[in-house]
């Protein structure tokens, strides 16, 4: 997996109630990555959907269509990407409490919020 380098202005936002139930699990965990003193994530918003198609993003259990959904997220919601992955972001949303703080080690993201991963054709990266 690629890592994401970015700085990153902390922003927060609030997010559409989404799908996921208790016990969904990734099947590929979405990674913080460890660079030194760099932020470990980028703030994106989703934009581009077909307001005459389905009008949602899928956030999927692992970066491809092959992965079950987890939840449903929609125009202008904010996402933090903290990984990619052939063209597939690895997002933590859903809470304003989210850190793109420098780490020490990579490790699976274990914040606030859920993750998942989406298609980043969808992301426009806003800050970082």
């Amino acid at each position: 997996m690629k890592k994401l380098l970015c700085g990153l202005l902390l922003i927060t936002g609030g997010l559409a109630a989404g799908l996921a139930m208790a016990g969904d699990e990734l099947d590929v965990p979405v990674m913080i990555w460890a660079d030194g003193d760099f932020d470990t994530c980028a703030v994106g918003a989703v934009t581009g959907l077909d307001p005459k198609g389905d009008n949602f993003l899928a956030v999927r259990a692992g970066p491809g269509t092959g992965h079950h959904m987890l939840d449903k997220i929609h125009t202008n919601d904010r996402v933090w990407v903290f990984d990619e992955n052939n063209g597939w972001y690895g997002i933590a949303y859903g809470s304003p409490n989210i850190s793109c703080s420098p780490v020490r080690n990579n490790r699976p993201y274990d914040g606030p919020g859920s993750t998942g991963w989406v298609f980043g054709k969808y992301v426009t990266i806003i800050a970082g």
